[in-house]
């Protein structure tokens, strides 16, 4: 019986370590959104199709410009796609027709 991996080369364990740097890069991403200023519990990263795609929803414009700052620095290099929504949490500006 033969060893697959021993028979990919050098090339294809290089990708398999690049793609287990990019989960331990996200990883480090969840945790420090968790535990610095943001504390933002909320949004997910994912691995999809070879970019990381952040999703989820935080209470201002100014959260997601950190969230996405952050992400950046986390990431270099590499493809991030954002869908961070902002929540309106501000009260109404008028009055509820009945």
């Amino acid at each position: 019986m033969s060893d697959p991996v021993a028979h990919q080369g050098p090339a294809a364990s290089g990708t398999a370590a690049a793609a287990e740097n990019v989960e331990y890069r996200v990883a480090h991403l969840h945790d420090r959104l968790a535990a610095e200023e943001l504390g933002e519990l909320g949004v997910r990263a994912e691995i999809r199709a070879g970019a990381v795609v952040i999703t989820g929803t935080v209470p201002s414009a100014q959260c997601r410009e950190t969230l996405l700052r952050v992400a950046h620095e986390e990431l270099a290099g590499l493809t991030v796609h954002s869908d961070v929504l902002v929540a309106e949490t501000t009260g109404p500006d008028h009055a509820e027709e009945l």
